[in-house]
């Protein structure tokens, strides 16, 4: 009859440390998880160079381009799309084949945008970088809140102050169900969603106001999660 192994005494303390390090190790481990994922960490202010130095704050702020001049669907689709390099030819089209700027270019030489009248040539597209990235199982349609009274702004911030764009707003899952259940803050009038500098006056003003907008446009986001997961 063969005797049963038994493992010495001491390991009974060294299992109990295992077990305490496997633990320790694991909320170390959930720890960084939360915070190398969350939106704080990760995106919120965001500021990548573009190949372009387009300044926001020249176009949308000094000059007082609208929003949809660039981003022509962001009223109609579920996107809004980077403006194609024609939108940016209506203003700085390079010199024509005799040596004359095109009737109203504006610095149609200018060597930053050396990228624009390239990508006008050539066909390719200027090779944008990306800022506002939500998940792939996101689905947000800008259309949907832009038409109902939700500014650029609620979003994006004061992107007519910018002369590089970055995210200004953590844009969690968090922050989308806090506007969803209290959207009076950041309801408007239509015709200003892209006035970005327009102000209900008040606090107590821009809750009074989005409380009526929400009434008569019976404005009722959902907070199921398949609105956005899908």
């Amino acid at each position: 009859m063969s005797q049963r192994f038994l493992f010495p005494r001491w390991t009974n303390k060294f299992l109990a440390l295992l077990g305490v390090l496997i633990l320790a190790g694991g909320a170390y481990a959930s720890v960084l998880f939360l915070g190398a994922t969350s939106p704080e960490t990760l995106n919120t202010g965001y500021r990548p160079l573009q190949p372009i130095p387009f300044s926001h704050a020249l176009h949308a702020g000094e000059l007082k381009m609208d929003c949809k001049y660039c981003h022509t669907s962001v009223d109609k689709s579920a996107h809004s799309q980077i403006p194609a390099t024609q939108t940016c030819i209506n203003c700085h089209a390079p010199k024509t084949t005799k040596g004359q700027p095109a009737w109203g270019a504006i610095h149609s030489e200018s060597p930053k945008l050396k990228p624009v009248r390239d990508s006008w040539r050539t066909g390719e597209s200027v090779d944008w970088v990306r800022i506002h990235r939500l998940p792939d199982y996101v689905y947000f349609n800008h259309a949907a809140h832009v038409n109902r009274g939700v500014s650029c702004v609620t979003c994006h911030g004061r992107v007519d102050q910018m002369e590089i764009v970055y995210q200004a707003k953590n844009q969690s899952m968090a922050w989308c169900l806090d506007c969803h259940r209290n959207p009076e803050a950041h309801l408007r009038p239509v015709e200003e969603v892209t006035n970005l500098a327009w102000s209900a006056g008040s606090e107590e003003a821009q809750l009074a106001l989005g409380k009526k907008l929400r009434e008569e446009n019976n404005i009722n986001p959902q907070e199921n999660c398949a609105v956005c997961h899908r």
